[in-house]
């Protein structure tokens, strides 16, 4: 698989029963669901935040729990659904790509292909 950061436009559908990316647009090209082999959940890097920290006693003061981050971890979170998707309409050639979609920025982005 290689690694992609980038940002895509998805258009969500019914696929397999489920609401899920039902086309995408990447670099250019339109690719269409053809089925969603799985679905997940990511969250943020909560071992991070300062409550958790000031709970185990490492590396904070006794007031970084009052930072106002508390549920940033939710904020973090991101969506990942993995798919196979085909080129247009007849598809040309198809892969298997990791679309994620970020809580904390609202955007949709390809994290991963096999094609």
């Amino acid at each position: 698989m290689r690694i992609y950061h980038d940002v895509i436009d998805v258009r969500r559908g019914l696929v397999a029963g489920q609401e899920a990316p039902e086309q995408f647009l990447w670099r250019g090209k339109l690719w269409v669901v053809r089925d969603v082999l799985a679905h997940w959940v990511e969250t943020g890097a909560w071992w991070e935040q300062a409550d958790v920290a000031a709970l185990l006693g490492v590396g904070v003061s006794s007031t970084a729990g009052r930072s106002g981050r508390r549920g940033a971890d939710l904020l973090g979170e991101r969506d990942v659904w993995r798919v196979e998707a085909g080129r247009g309409r007849v598809p040309l050639g198809f892969g298997v790509f990791d679309l994620s979609f970020g809580w904390s920025d609202a955007r949709w982005r390809l994290v991963s292909c096999a094609d």
